[in-house]
């Protein structure tokens, strides 16, 4: 399974004190290179640095001001670049339905808020290599 290195984190959320756990875990505990935008037009009108940074997979929090994580999604695939790039989301809102709607919008999976921060790394890593397996099928 070579082919499912992780590297580098793309994550977009609203919440400072989220930010700052999620990067410690990602960073300290994953050995992830990571790069934080606190909104989704904040992530769009840096799209060159985020090209640039060319991520591995992409968290989105679902619910913040001004364009959410689904329509930011719907922006990223917009872009030749992020087309394929694998998204999950991170959310409170994980009822099966909301889960199905998320997957459904080209999600990969969602990760429950509140998440543990030592196993944060973990989670991507399981949801990346379930997806690197049904590719390969």
């Amino acid at each position: 399974m070579s082919n499912t290195n992780i590297e580098r984190v793309l994550y977009v959320e609203d919440e400072p004190d989220i930010q700052a756990v999620a990067k410690v875990a990602l960073e300290a505990v994953g050995g992830f290179e990571v790069q934080i935008y606190n909104s989704g037009s904040d992530a769009m009108d840096n799209i060159d640095q985020i090209k640039a940074f060319n991520p591995d997979v992409i968290l989105l929090d679902v619910m913040m001001p001004g364009i959410d994580g689904p329509s930011t999604l719907t922006a990223l695939r917009k872009e030749d670049h992020f087309s394929a790039t694998p998204v999950i989301f991170m959310t409170a809102k994980v009822q099966p339905h909301e889960v199905a709607n998320f997957k459904a919008m080209g999600a990969l999976d969602v990760i429950p808020k509140p998440f543990d921060p030592m196993s944060l790394s973990e989670n991507i890593k399981k949801i990346w290599m379930s997806h690197q397996n049904r590719s390969n099928v």
